[in-house]
């Protein structure tokens, strides 16, 4: 049985590259960090933005592109920050359009997908961290 929820992005897609990863992760930041309700959480987290950006364009081309480059531990940075359910709906809203600006409509579908994902993962991860109960709310 094949999930029917998310597209079928494999290795070779031509809009599929390194390129245009590295394009999305470094748009995206560039909105993220003047953006008023997550910049100052990004801004006051991340030091070496060259590295960050590297970092997870290597992290997106692990997930699409199965690469492997990613070998670090994404919950493990965000546990300790500030952030809240209304960060979570920026983020998405930033990435969400920043992708489709990028990609065309299946290969965005397939950042938006996961990212929806990502995001219930890491809300629900820091809120049983705070001994509070949590459940999906993007990626339903």
């Amino acid at each position: 049985m094949t999930d029917q929820t998310t597209p079928a992005i494999h290795t070779f897609h031509p809009d599929l590259t390194e390129q245009k990863i590295a394009q999305l992760v470094a748009t995206f930041y560039g909105r993220a960090r003047a953006d008023d309700v997550i910049g100052p959480i990004f801004n006051a987290a991340v030091k070496d933005w060259d590295h960050h950006i590297a970092q997870i364009s290597d992290f997106w081309s692990s997930m699409l592109l199965k690469t492997g480059r990613y070998e670090g531990r994404p919950m493990r940075p965000h546990l300790m920050l500030p952030i809240k359910g209304e960060h979570f709906d920026r983020w998405l809203q930033l990435f969400e359009k920043t992708a489709r600006e990028i990609f065309q409509s299946d290969v965005a579908e397939a950042f938006v997908i996961r990212a929806r994902r990502i995001a219930d993962s890491f809300e629900m991860g820091i809120a049983t961290t705070r001994g509070e109960i949590a459940r999906p709310r993007h990626s339903v």
